[in-house]
């Protein structure tokens, strides 16, 4: 399984991800590559893996990513070895990137392929979003607006993924979250074979 979560910028998908994953150890958050510069309280490695645009086009020429996107001036980007090596451990991978990036996701799994998760994470409303954008402190007025124009298309999208959620309480949003994980695990494609063992006999 590979869970798609995205949403428009200021939906909480960071906060949203970190508490998922603190309740199951399975998950694990797939660092996005990217040029844009690091902000305070931001660890190369933990949070981004920051880079230089000339360094993330020759990986990207190089098809090093699962798909890649240039948002608000900056490159973004989710490498293919990070999605190898995560399904090798036997852990989930989690991929938190932007709608376009999300896009090329869904056409390079499929929409409803069993191994791709996809989920829309929606905030409660418009002045909420605003209001999140506004409360970060780390952006000028100006690529607020920006921000706010790109949300209204990116929520266009949104009929492209199987699952919804909004984001009004990030513990009972993430509790909708889990429901999907488990009923995701139940569906008969995840399984590779019978459960019980065909023994030639007749059941009662």
């Amino acid at each position: 399984m590979i869970l798609l979560i995205t949403g428009p910028s200021g939906a909480g998908k960071s906060t949203f991800i970190t508490r998922l994953k603190q309740l199951d150890p399975r998950l694990e958050f797939s660092i996005s590559t990217t040029t844009r510069p690091i902000r305070d309280g931001e660890i190369d490695g933990r949070d981004y893996d920051f880079t230089v645009e000339a360094e993330f086009l020759k990986l990207r020429d190089q098809g090093a990513f699962v798909e890649w996107a240039k948002v608000h001036g900056n490159y973004y980007g989710t490498r293919c070895d990070q999605i190898d090596r995560m399904s090798a451990e036997g852990k989930i991978p989690m991929l938190d990137i932007d709608v376009q990036g999300g896009l090329q996701v869904l056409d390079l799994f499929g929409t409803t392929g069993p191994d791709l998760v996809s989920v829309f994470l929606f905030p409660p409303s418009w002045e909420e979003l605003e209001r999140r954008l506004t409360h970060r402190g780390t952006d000028r007025p100006e690529v607020i607006a920006d921000r706010l124009q790109t949300a209204r298309s990116e929520v266009k999208q949104a009929g492209k993924y199987r699952y919804w959620i909004i984001n009004d309480d990030v513990e009972e949003a993430v509790g909708r979250m889990r429901a999907v994980i488990q009923a995701e695990e139940c569906r008969s494609e995840a399984f590779s074979s019978l459960p019980l063992p065909d023994e030639g006999q007749d059941g009662p």
